[in-house]
């Protein structure tokens, strides 16, 4: 029997006054601190006129993290500087077992009510965010994705079987979700998404459903799902479920740039300078280059290695933009082979 979703109920309508969505990223020790802060930097200087809030979800420490997951003090001042806000954020659910859980429960850090976009942290803003109809948009996610989920096995039930039970679990309509344009059995024939960027007009609402629905599957997975890997794949299952369970899809032509000029999800330094554009590479050295925010950075050594010692430009000589391998696994190994590989 299909489970009831909880939180079903639309929040209260955003602000009259508000042009642009608040933006939310996760800032914690280690590798998302630096790159919040290049994300906080690039987003100032590339989209001055953005009047959104800048929204840093902290997680606190607690029994889910071996140790304190807060930034450095050095970094949140310097965040403060660029004109985000630090907010912190329990982690009940997930924590160091699942740190992609963050985006999850990290939508706590919110306003209610106010529309929302979410960009994990490894994102550089390379364009104007204003231009974008971001507040008006219903919930939908980034296209820029590959086939990674599910994953084909030679006793698997296909594609069909698996995402059909799974909508099926919450009482969805899955003939509604297809992309009939696409094959059937072909990975792009079903709602699948990047979860480096998902945008919506409630965050409470948002978050209450993609946190019930990734606990669902994290711990009473359907008899169909028993062959495929949750990890790290848990919020990229769920997020489908949860935009078409909330009246959204796939997104339209007016938020392209967020998968190409506007913004761009690099995940790895040594990945951005192989296939990235060259706006995308001066926009990264450009908000590396003040002394201020140099000193900082310095501190993480794939930024210290590829921007500031230049190995991201030999690992760019190594690739041709306009004829890339088209498997990132392939385009991995060659950086490996070439003794660049970090991340």
């Amino acid at each position: 029997m299909a489970r009831e979703p909880k939180d079903d109920q639309p929040g209260p309508p955003p602000r009259a006054a508000q042009r642009h969505p608040n933006i939310l990223i996760v800032g914690q020790s280690g590798r998302l601190q630096y790159e919040a802060l290049l994300f906080a930097a690039s987003l100032r200087a590339m989209s001055p006129g953005f009047a959104g809030r800048l929204i840093v979800a902290e997680p606190q420490p607690g029994p889910l993290w071996p140790g304190d997951p807060r930034m450095s003090e050095d970094l949140r001042a310097a965040l403060a500087d660029l004109g985000a806000a630090v907010t912190p954020f329990e982690s009940r659910h997930f924590g160091a077992a699942y740190p992609y859980g963050n985006k999850i429960e990290g939508l706590a850090a919110l306003p209610a009510g106010e529309p929302f976009v979410f960009f994990d942290s490894d994102t550089l803003v390379t364009g104007d965010l204003a231009a974008l109809p971001l507040a008006t948009s219903r919930p939908a996610a980034s296209m820029r994705r590959e086939g990674t989920w599910p994953v084909e096995d030679l006793y698997w039930p296909g594609y069909t079987r698996t995402w059909k039970a799974l909508y099926d679990r919450f009482g969805l309509d899955f003939a509604a979700s297809l992309d009939l344009s696409q094959p059937d059995e072909y990975w792009q024939r079903y709602l699948y998404f990047n979860a480096g960027w998902f945008l919506g007009p409630d965050p409470a609402v948002f978050g209450a459903r993609f946190l019930d629905y990734a606990l669902s599957l994290r711990d009473d997975t359907p008899a169909e799902l028993v062959l495929q890997p949750l990890d790290p794949w848990l919020d990229q299952a769920v997020l489908p479920l949860v935009i078409h369970g909330l009246g959204g899809g796939r997104p339209g032509a007016d938020l392209a740039g967020l998968d190409g000029d506007i913004t761009c999800h690099y995940r790895m330094f040594p990945l951005l300078y192989a296939r990235e554009s060259d706006l995308v590479v001066e926009v990264l050295e450009q908000v590396c280059a003040p002394n201020r925010i140099k000193k900082l950075l310095k501190a993480h050594p794939p930024i210290l290695r590829m921007v500031y010692h230049g190995q991201g430009r030999e690992v760019r000589a190594l690739f041709d933009r306009a004829d890339l391998p088209p498997q990132e696994k392939v385009i991995r190994n060659r950086i490996r082979a070439a003794g660049f590989w970090m991340r």
